[in-house]
């Protein structure tokens, strides 16, 4: 899709499941279900949908996935079904891994910074993206590095620390543009330095969610999920990002939705937000 002068372009990962309880926190199944089918393990679909930027002679990745490094018992336990994997989806637009100059994490779970590392042949841990700096939060950083009992289990430390090891990190502090017109955006809640990326180009802005609001069955204020450390700021968070998106015609873009990946938020009679999905965009 053109965004004026650039391009962008979801690749996806492949698809996983999560407890749909955890993935919508305090709201009761009996809501959640009506746009959710979960599984006999009360699991929910969910894409694993990154996103491909082409500005000023770059390729720019949002996000990476889950990655191939897991074992078959981590595969099993969130229905991991990588078809295709994101190096799968990159080719479609005639890219290897070497291609990419820039990645940019929104945060650094496993489920979106798995793919940031591979191993090699003799099985040490090497940057996916030989030719790629890394950017995240360094707030995001520090707490991935000193993970807490309740944090512990989402950040995989072998997708991140090898990187520093070849200085390929840059860590960021609050908002900052990246390039001419892509931002990264802090939207603390679901972590407390996630951020989201913002992208600029005549007239046209697209936003890349992250898990600020995974999907649009997340679009109600109160509709945030048990995984979100700090929730009272992520209502506020996406109180304000929503507002801006439906002010200035922003393209939204879901990370984890399995059926919508983008749209433009509009309101209802009662000044409730829904989304007009885009259908068409890659």
């Amino acid at each position: 899709m053109k965004l004026g002068a650039f391009e962008i372009y979801p690749v996806t990962d492949g698809r996983f499941r999560l407890d749909g309880g955890a993935m919508f926190g305090v709201v009761p199944k009996a809501l959640w279900e009506r746009c959710c089918q979960a599984d006999e393990q009360n699991r929910i679909p969910l894409s694993l949908t990154c996103l491909l930027i082409r500005a000023h002679g770059k390729n720019i990745l949002v996000d990476t996935g889950l990655g191939d490094k897991e074992d078959a018992k981590f595969y099993q336990r969130f229905a991991v079904d990588r078809t295709p994997t994101l190096g799968e989806s990159l080719q479609r637009y005639n890219l290897r891994p070497e291609d990419i100059h820039m990645v940019i994490n929104t945060h650094l779970h496993f489920d979106h910074a798995g793919g940031n590392t591979v191993r090699d042949s003799s099985g040490a841990l090497i940057p996916a993206f030989s030719n790629a700096a890394y950017f995240v939060q360094q707030g995001e950083y520090e707490d991935a590095t000193n993970a807490n009992e309740r944090t512990k289990v989402s950040y995989r430390r072998d997708n991140f620390t090898e990187l520093t090891q070849v200085k390929k990190w840059e860590l960021l502090t609050g908002d900052q543009e990246l390039l001419p017109g892509i931002s990264a955006v802090v939207t603390n809640g679901h972590t407390r330095f996630h951020q989201s990326v913002k992208i600029e180009s005549e007239g046209g802005v697209a936003f890349f969610l992250g898990d600020l609001i995974p999907t649009v069955s997340h679009l109600p204020l109160p509709y945030i999920m048990g995984y979100d450390l700090y929730p009272m700021q992520t209502l506020e968070t996406k109180r304000w990002v929503l507002d801006q998106a439906f002010e200035g015609e922003w393209l939204l873009i879901f990370e984890h939705d399995p059926l919508v990946q983008a749209g433009y938020v509009r309101k209802d009679s009662e000044g409730k937000y829904f989304l007009e999905e885009v259908r068409a965009w890659q």
